[in-house]
């Protein structure tokens, strides 16, 4: 592997595994995975205290559930991250968005928790909600498609 930093882009890998390793002590996680550029990492704690990491070139995501026409749809919303995304801000709330709904630009649509952070997920244009793809509470991958506006 070629780094960005160097010849073998080891410097680069020990600081991702270093972060990655202190972000898991702070948070009490098991494990955490980063992808940049081709490079995919994963570390994870089994057990005590025992560090394992993996880097290996990223490979394309599992088949996901979503029907490939709405993936390739123009006026579909991707997520920006891995993540357990929710239609409502909590459980007895009203949903953000239903289908046919009007949406302007910058509107939450849904929120994504993300290492116990709810991160709000904008409109990225105005338009009418034609479909949500995922249900609530539904754990999604980067760039799965989460609803079309059009």
């Amino acid at each position: 592997m070629v780094g960005k930093n160097g010849k073998d882009g080891h410097k680069l890998e020990t600081a991702w595994i270093r972060e990655l390793a202190g972000i898991l002590e702070e948070t009490g996680l098991t494990e955490i995975e980063i992808e940049k550029d081709a490079v995919r990492l994963r570390v994870s704690r089994q057990g005590g205290a025992a560090i394992v990491a993996s880097a290996a070139p990223a490979v394309a995501p599992a088949p996901s559930a979503a029907p490939a026409a709405a993936t390739d749809h123009a006026g579909a919303v991707k997520s920006p991250m891995v993540g357990t995304a929710y239609l409502s801000p909590s459980p007895d709330a009203a949903p953000f968005i239903t289908e046919g709904a009007k949406v302007s630009e910058g509107q939450t649509i849904m929120i994504i928790e993300a290492m116990k952070t709810m991160n709000p997920i904008a409109a990225p244009r105005a338009g009418t909600v034609s479909k949500i793809i995922i249900t609530d509470a539904q754990a999604v991958e980067f760039d799965d498609p989460l609803c079309i506006i059009e």
